[in-house]
């Protein structure tokens, strides 16, 4: 599962996501509201952790900016604020959960699990189809009628991300923030490399379903019929 945290003090965005790490969430941090826009509206987040206090702009503006956009990533605001009526205003902002600093990273992470169980969110064990695919990305296993190849970690999260997105253009930098985190060092040629294998084994189940290649942009699922 992947967060996105935004939180302007730097350490403890940073002994946060270490602790996130630790439990086995891949977490990217954002300190300013200009960057939290950019990366929250690429839609590559299973939950957003949004500071209410933020220089420049503050966290309830940047919530209403992203339900506006109809970005519908589970979002849970965080806030030293503990009055009825900042809850009150949070959740009608669109923020889907509130907690309150100092808050123990135990509660965080059972109130990041309860909002993935929300139907409303895709869970990585749920089986996704398109075409004459379909994908398990718990156990990485794709399947065209009897036929079944097993696809690796980065494969999985490349076939999972382009299955929930079926038949839209996806941008390179929506590929990379999604597959490698913001800071992900990794050589853009990479991307490439495994939409190679991706159309190898799309080719070798003899799918429907294709991978094209959309110049200047980036890629898109499609069905050719």
């Amino acid at each position: 599962m992947r967060l996105l945290i935004i939180e302007d003090d730097k350490q403890l965005s940073t002994v946060l996501s270490l602790q996130l790490q630790h439990e086995g969430f891949e977490v990217d941090c954002i300190q300013n509201a200009s960057d939290a826009m950019f990366y929250a509206l690429q839609k590559a987040y299973d939950v957003i952790l949004l500071d209410r206090m933020l220089p420049g702009m503050d966290g309830l503006t940047i919530l209403k900016i992203l339900r506006e956009n109809r970005i519908q990533t589970p979002i849970i605001l965080a806030t030293a604020l503990d009055s009825v009526d900042e809850r009150i205003n949070g959740l009608n902002c669109g923020a889907d959960d509130y907690i309150v600093k100092p808050y123990d990273v135990g509660e965080l992470i059972a109130r990041i699990y309860a909002l993935s169980r929300r139907p409303s969110n895709w869970k990585s064990t749920r089986s996704l189809t398109f075409g004459d695919l379909t994908f398990h990305p718990s156990e990485g296993n794709l399947c065209v009628h009897e036929g079944k190849i097993h696809l690796s970690k980065r494969e999985t999260l490349l076939m999972e991300c382009f299955l929930k997105n079926p038949q839209q253009t996806l941008t390179r930098q929506f590929i990379f923030t999604r597959i490698w985190g913001i800071d992900g060092a990794v050589e853009d040629g990479n991307l490439d490399t495994y939409i190679y294998y991706l159309r190898k084994h799309l080719r070798s189940l003899k799918s429907s379903v294709q991978i094209t290649t959309v110049h200047g942009t980036g890629y898109r699922m499609e069905e050719v019929k």
